[in-house]
Parts: structure tokens; C-alpha cells; sequence
């Protein structure tokens, strides 16, 4: 009963939590009205969440991206007029310093049309906007529409009878086409300004990162088969199979649907987890100090349980309706076969799918599916395979004590990442508690206690007694003992590029400059107001106006760095792209690095809590000033970002974010401060 309200307890507070940190402001709605029986009416409705306006399609020139719908080019139809749009609202924009029109709740389009073809056909329709709340501005979007037009039997007679009048088939007016090819051009120039830094550079990372949660829970389904709640089900499994299946053929079919099933369950669970966050950039969510601080909970409640100290289970009555119905067989039998290995194994699996959806979510956008299907995948495939092919079964090694060392060594992983979330919270808040050095310190603790576990000099409670340990666990003990030596120097300042992103940066720590620092001093000593040493002793302005008024006086460009406490990525390249000595060479002798945290909590003096230009309420902490910053002046509120300008805050070329490739990161440093000495 205890287990039970614990376990409604924690999905009650993941669900307020997961609410709370939706970012989905806007869906689209399609319609069909009929006007006559060869025209149409094309009805696109915007759902706009409360607190999210919408821009109109009637925006001059200098302003914000607006609106705008692109038909597919088609034989089938021809558009009539131009699309119609609702009233809205007009306001004095005091950021474009214009009369701007946007929507607010509810926002409806219209496109009439006259049919030209006789037989049932799709419009397609690409509709790209722009959104803003009370926080910040989202990046242009697109959404794709689509419409389905079925004539009725007098249309058909109409347009039938036209065409074979006529003698020649029906096409589009040129006058129309000329008018669409326009209007997509306009569009491509509107849009590709505002986008040029999402567009050219953040498909690229996006896609990194999809890869990444893929392999990453791939290899995590195939932990979570190594565990005593699912490895032992692999022989359940092929018993249950062999006697349902009277020939080989149908048993192999049937394997195959078990897996295709059980990819389906943990896909769907990611469906849901996608569809409460929204498909949105969720950079937010991860600056969040609540969503940091409950994941820190909720994760060393995971690593305890996978030590042994209790266990996390779903209500039997569940298991057993389950069972119940896998037991009459046939298709039916075969899926709730693989809802039962989810419920029954749950103990296991809940805390690796746990911190999976948590790091996809963070991620926002499909990465909850994309998570979802490699750790299943992985999960599904032995099960699969074993149940088409029986006799496999005599080569997997018996199960034992070994299984429950799998799930210790998870216990340990969980742990660690959990004072990652901690450290996200420190960071954003910059209490300085958990610094670099206690973050290793920690993380040392734990990988060498692990080490000693793998090695048989510590006991567990479910460990089972043994006098000698396998050749494969010294091994990996071996392996632990190394990544955990490796960690010590970290403590008095080595750069570890090999765990980059996850501890605190280097100036976030006790001794910034690490224990050789005369040098460091020395430079300190020497700064001008407003800067101090960053990453590798690059100087760096945390106030722009400073950084500018310092860059005009000694003659140098200046490059905007849009970062974040707890940016992931901003300390990749910190560490692996600016410690380069070309890199640093041009950060510490070419250019003055102004440094804005995004994120960053603490208050603005009431002098500085001016009233937003987006929102019109008062801006209360320093990151959302300059979050602010960024989103007007460049249209893209992602972390890192950088820009390269001179005095008068003018691009020098275009705008970069996260790429870790070395060279191409130096080549558009150089090209930005060549272009800065040929304009001045």
C-alpha cells in the first residue's frame, strides 16, 4: 500500500511539473466550406495558448515576420484572391516603432479556391509565423497544412464538361502563378534574416543531439536487458512462444509482432511525454531551477533504489489483469505478452526511461520519440530474436548475482547524473555551494566507490557472496578506477575535455585559475571595469554597454557571446572549441568578448528594471534583459550564440552557435575580423 502511494505521489508531481513546463503555443485547425459546387473555401484556424499573440500577414516593411501561406503548385485547383485574415488587434509596437497587427486566443485564415479537377485531391499548404509571450519570442516557425477536397457529382459533370469543350487540359491562371512565385520569394527574403542563424547553423546540432539520445538510449535498453527484472523474462518469453506457435514460420511472425509491440508501448510513452511539453524549444526548461532541483530528487531516489534500499514497483493488480489477458493467446495475447514485460519489469526500467524522458524532453521536439524507439529497440530486439529462434537460448549465460551487480552499476550512473540537475541549479542561481571542485570531488566518490564494488571489496544487500570475481568485472572495475583517477586532477584545474559540459566551468570553482596562477593574478590586477577572466583567462565583459565603450576605445570588433549558467553546450565549446590556441589567440588579442547570461537570476537594481519592449512588463532578473536583447536584435533566443559586430553593434558577418568543429569556428572569427579591418 506504502509502494503504491508512493508511486502515485511521484507521477502526480511529475505531471504538475511536466504541465508547468509547457511550451506549445500554437496548433493549426483545417477546413473545408463549401461555396458553390466549383469553389471552396480553405479555413486554417491558429490556436494560440493564452499569453502568445500571433503576427498578422499584413506587416510593413522593417518589422517582424509575419504570417505567410505558400500553396502547393497543382493541376487540380487555382486560388481565388489572396488569403483573408481576421481583424486582430493593432498596437505601437515600441520595439519596430510601427503600427503592428497580431492575433491574441484565436486567429482564422481563409483561401477560396475553384476546383479544376474532377477527382478527389490534396492541397498542401506551408504556413510560417512568428510567436511572442510574456517571456520571450520564439524562432520563426512552419507548420504544414493540408486539405482534402473531394468534388461532388455535379462538379464533376461541370469540370468534365469544360475540359472536353475546351479540348485542352485545365491550367493554373499564369497571372495567379506569377503572383504565388512573388509571394514565395518575398517570403524566402522575410524569412531568411530573422532565421538565417537557426536555419544555417541549428539543423546541424539538432541533428547531433537526435543521434545522440539515440545511441545513448539504445545502449541504455540494452543496460536495462541486463537487469534482474528483464533478463530472467527472456526464457518466460520463449516458453510462452514456442507453445503458442505449431510451426516455425508462425513463430517467427509472432516474435516478430512481440517486438514490433513492445517498440510500440515505450514509443507511445513518448508520444505523451511529447505531447504535454509541446514540440517547441524547451531552452527554458533547463535553466529552470524547480524542474534542476525535483530531477535531483527524483533521480537519487532512482540511484538508491537501484542499490537495493527498496524498490519502485507498479501495483500488482496491474501485473496480473495483464497476464490474465496474455494468457488467451493469438495477436491480443502477444501484445498484452509485451505490456506485461513493461509492468513487470518497471522496477528496473522506470529510472533508465525516467532519466532518458527527462534529458529528451529537455531537448524538446521529436527527441522523446526518438529516445523512446532506440531504448525499446534495443530492449526489443534479444526478445525477438530468442522467441523466433529457441535454441539461441542455450548460449545466453545463466542468471545470477551478476544481474544484480548490472543494476548496482546503474545505481551508481543515476547518482552521478543526478548532481548534474543540482549543479544546473547552483549554476543559474550562483550560490557557488556545489563549485568545481566539490562537483568532482563527488563525482570521484562515487566512481571510486564503485570501483571498489566492481573489484568484491564492498557488499551490497542482494549481492550474492562470492569468493572471486569474473575476468569481465575486474575489467570493467579497471576501467571505473581509471576514468576515476582521471577526475582528480580536476581538482586543482585540469581541463578534462573528456566529461566537458557536466562539471561547473573552470571559473566557476575556489581556485579559477587552477594552483599555477601567478600569471592569472597578475592579469587580474590589470583589468578595466566591467571585465574578468572566463574560460582559459580570456577576458570577458558581462555588461555590454562596458564591453562596447572598451572595444571603441582600444580599436577593436567585439563579439557577442549569448550563453548560460547551466548551457550544456556553451561549456562544450568553451572547453573544446576556445581552448584551441588559434581560438584563443583571436579571443585574447583580436577581438573584446562580451559575455551574456541568459539565465542569469540575479535581480536588476530597481534603476535597471525597465519595462519590457516585448511584453511591456518590468524586466526583474539580469538574464531576462539580455535574453531580451537577443531576441529583438537577432530573432532567435538559443544558447550559445555569437555574433560578431563593430562599434555601432553592426553584424561583420553571419551569426554562429554551437559547432564544434574547430576549424570552421576560426575560420568565421577571422573572416569577422577581417572584416572589421577593411571597414575601418
Amino acid at each position: 500500500m506504502k509502494k503504491n502511494i508512493f508511486l502515485l505521489g511521484f507521477f502526480l508531481l511529475f505531471s504538475i511539473l511536466v504541465k508547468a513546463q509547457i511550451y506549445n503555443p500554437i496548433k493549426w485547425k483545417t477546413s473545408i466550406a463549401k461555396i458553390s459546387d466549383t469553389e471552396y473555401e480553405l479555413q486554417a484556424k491558429a490556436i494560440i495558448e493564452s499569453g502568445w499573440h500571433l503576427y498578422s500577414q499584413e506587416v510593413a516593411d522593417g518589422g517582424p515576420l509575419p504570417t505567410t501561406f505558400s500553396f502547393s503548385k497543382t493541376s487540380d485547383f487555382q486560388l481565388v484572391d489572396n488569403v483573408k485574415e481576421e481583424k486582430g488587434k493593432n498596437i505601437n509596437d515600441p520595439v519596430f516603432k510601427m503600427q503592428i497587427k497580431f492575433f491574441e486566443k484565436e486567429a482564422a485564415f481563409t483561401q477560396r479556391i475553384k476546383i479544376l479537377s474532377s477527382k478527389p485531391f490534396k492541397i498542401k499548404a506551408q504556413v510560417e509565423f512568428m510567436v511572442c509571450n510574456d517571456e520571450n519570442c520564439l524562432p520563426p516557425s512552419s507548420d504544414e497544412l493540408e486539405f482534402n477536397i473531394s468534388p461532388s457529382a455535379k462538379a464533376k459533370t461541370l469540370i468534365e464538361t469544360t475540359v472536353k469543350e475546351n479540348n485542352k487540359p485545365i491550367v493554373v491562371d499564369s497571372s495567379v502563378l506569377e503572383l504565388k512565385e512573388k509571394a514565395s520569394i518575398v517570403s524566402k527574403e522575410i524569412v531568411e534574416t530573422p532565421k538565417a542563424a537557426v536555419k544555417k547553423i541549428q539543423p546541424k546540432t539538432a541533428s547531433r543531439s537526435l543521434w545522440t539520445i539515440f545511441l545513448l538510449s539504445f545502449f541504455s535498453g540494452f543496460a536495462a536487458l541486463l537487469t534482474p527484472c528483464v533478463f530472467p523474462m527472456i526464457p518466460m518469453t520463449v516458453s510462452f512462444f514456442t507453445k503458442q506457435s505449431k510451426t516455425k514460420s508462425q513463430g517467427i511472425r509472432k516474435a516478430i509482432f512481440y517486438g514490433i509491440s513492445i517498440i510500440a508501448i515505450y514509443i507511445f510513452l513518448g508520444a505523451v511525454v511529447t505531447w504535454v511539453f509541446g514540440a517547441d524549444s524547451l531552452n527554458a526548461l533547463s535553466t529552470n531551477v524547480w524542474f534542476n532541483l525535483i530531477f535531483f530528487v527524483l533521480l537519487m531516489v532512482f540511484a538508491f533504489s537501484f542499490l537495493g534500499a527498496f524498490e519502485i514497483m507498479l501495483p500488482n493488480s496491474w501485473a496480473n489483469k495483464v497476464d490474465t489477458q496474455a494468457d488467451k493467446g493469438g495477436i491480443v495475447g502477444i501484445l498484452f505478452m509485451a505490456l506485461a514485460l513493461a509492468i513487470v519489469s518497471f522496477s528496473c526500467t522506470g529510472p533508465i526511461v525516467g532519466t532518458l524522458l527527462v534529458e529528451a524532453a529537455s531537448r524538446g521536439g521529436i527527441a522523446p520519440f526518438v529516445g523512446m524507439f532506440g531504448f525499446s529497440l534495443a530492449l526489443a530486439l534479444p526478445f525477438t530474436l530468442f522467441a523466433a529462434f529457441p535454441g539461441w537460448l542455450n548460449s545466453l549465460p545463466k542468471s545470477g548475482g551478476w544481474l544484480n551487480s548490472v543494476k548496482v552499476f546503474l545505481g551508481f550512473l543515476e547518482m552521478a547524473l543526478a548532481f548534474k540537475f543540482l549543479s544546473n541549479a547552483d549554476l543559474v542561481l550562483q550560490l557557488h555551494w556545489l563549485e568545481r571542485e566539490a562537483f568532482l570531488a563527488i563525482w570521484i566518490a562515487i566512481f571510486g566507490t564503485l570501483a571498489f564494488y566492481l573489484f568484491g571489496k564492498i557488499q551490497l544487500p542482494h549481492d550474492t557472496p562470492s569468493s572471486n570475481i569474473s575476468v569481465g568485472r575486474l575489467g570493467l572495475g579497471v576501467v571505473v578506477l581509471a576514468f576515476t583517477i582521471y577526475l582528480i586532477p580536476g581538482i586543482w584545474g585540469a581541463p578534462l575535455k573528456m566529461i566537458s559540459g557536466f562539471p561547473p566551468p573552470m571559473h566557476y570553482s575556489e581556485i579559477p585559475n587552477g594552483l599555477n596562477n601567478s600569471s592569472s593574478s597578475q592579469i587580474v590586477q590589470n583589468l578595466p571595469e566591467g571585465a574578468e577572466l572566463g574560460p582559459h583567462n580570456i577576458m570577458a565583459f558581462t555588461d555590454y554597454d562596458l564591453g562596447m565603450q572598451y572595444a571603441k576605445k582600444i580599436g577593436k570588433p567585439v563579439m557577442i557571446d549569448f550563453t548560460g549558467h547551466a548551457c550544456v553546450n556553451c561549456r562544450k565549446m568553451e572547453d573544446n572549441v576556445w581552448s584551441d590556441e588559434k581560438v584563443q589567440k583571436i579571443l585574447k588579442g583580436d577581438v573584446v568578448l562580451i559575455s551574456l547570461y541568459v539565465d542569469d537570476k540575479r535581480e536588476l537594481t530597481q534603476n535597471e528594471q525597465i519595462t519590457s519592449k516585448l511584453t511591456g512588463k518590468k524586466l526583474k532578473y539580469i538574464g531576462q534583459k539580455w535574453s531580451e536583447f537577443q531576441t529583438i536584435t537577432y530573432k532567435t533566443n538559443a544558447q550559445p550564440f555569437y555574433v560578431l559586430v563593430n562599434h555601432n553593434g553592426e553584424k561583420l558577418n553571419e551569426t554562429s552557435a554551437y559547432n564544434p568543429n574547430i576549424e570552421e569556428y576560426l575560420n568565421w572569427l577571422q573572416k569577422g575580423v577581417s572584416n572589421f579591418e577593411k571597414s575601418s
